[in-house]
């Protein structure tokens, strides 16, 4: 009888030690880092594309940033620049959309505001718009209209629980300004930040919201890629200086989606066409194009 009692023991030992051992290899295994499965927040900079010549040959100052979110890597020109805090022009029309159709303040894209009759600087501006139209033209009146409507209160309500850039909007007199010549600064790996935040749906806005403003922003669409951005031209219209041009979106091309961000700066009104022309030829060096 003893026997048993000894031989039931040494083999519940066994048992014992042997679950013990596999679950600390389990363990070891699960808290062992993977190169295939990286933190979000290791970017890998790749050094072999020279987007430089682009700027040279435009002769234009700026700098340029893509996101590669499949491969979780960056592609730059002017890292110091893509760290540096603009004022964000009309690219801040993407939050405006969205508060603007989230508030109410506006029912859908295609509900026309009225001209006040005020003759502005480009003729295409003068006249009612709806804002699948407003936001292609980039007509600061429409998005100053809503702005107001939506209210200074709404407006850092909503700026603030989005996390956009520094947040600041200066008081209720700047409400239709302060993305134009206000306190309001952003650098283009904010924007980066904020497009992807847009594209994924991680935004506190309606999914409603998100896919209207994401259709009218869709700037070329072909069989084989879709580019959808918003331009900004700091001091367009208001003498601000330096005057900064932007161009901001992305380019979903088969399963990846390439996130940007261009900012130049405009010296001569020609200078405005350099933010498309040079975003096209660096994702031309990508084979994007």
């Amino acid at each position: 009888m003893n026997r048993i009692v000894r031989f039931v023991m040494i083999v519940f030992v066994v048992l014992c030690c042997t679950a013990t051992v596999l679950y600390q290899t389990v363990q070891s295994v699960a808290t062992t880092p993977n190169s295939a499965n990286k933190s979000p927040n290791h970017l890998e900079v790749a050094q072999n594309i020279d987007f430089a010549q682009h700027f040279r040959e435009l002769g234009v100052e700026g700098s340029i940033l893509i996101y590669d979110s499949n491969n979780n890597r960056i592609f730059q020109h002017n890292p110091s620049r893509n760290k540096t805090a603009f004022l964000p022009g009309s690219t801040f029309k993407i939050l405006n959309s969205l508060i603007a159709l989230e508030t109410g303040v506006i029912p859908d894209e295609i509900a026309i505001l009225t001209w006040d009759g005020i003759q502005r600087k480009l003729p295409e501006w003068n006249r009612d718009l709806n804002m699948k139209e407003a936001i292609n033209l980039s007509a600061i009146w429409f998005y100053q209209v809503l702005a107001r409507r939506v209210g200074y209160e709404r407006m850092q309500k909503w700026v603030t629980q989005v996390g956009y850039s520094n947040q600041k909007i200066g008081n209720k007199e700047d409400i239709d300004k302060f993305w134009l010549r206000g306190e309001l600064r952003t650098t283009p790996e904010q924007q980066i930040q904020f497009l992807r935040r847009f594209y994924n749906n991680d935004l506190p806005f309606s999914k409603r919201s998100l896919d209207l403003v994401k259709k009218i922003m869709i700037l070329e669409k072909t069989p084989d890629y879709t580019i959808t951005g918003k331009t900004g031209w700091v001091g367009f219209d208001d003498g601000v200086k330096p005057q900064i041009g932007w161009l901001v979106g992305y380019l979903e091309r088969g399963k990846n989606v390439y996130f940007f961000a261009t900012n130049i700066e405009i010296r001569k009104d020609k200078d405005a066409s350099a933010r498309m022309e040079i975003t096209r030829r660096c994702f031309k060096d990508l084979r994007l194009l």
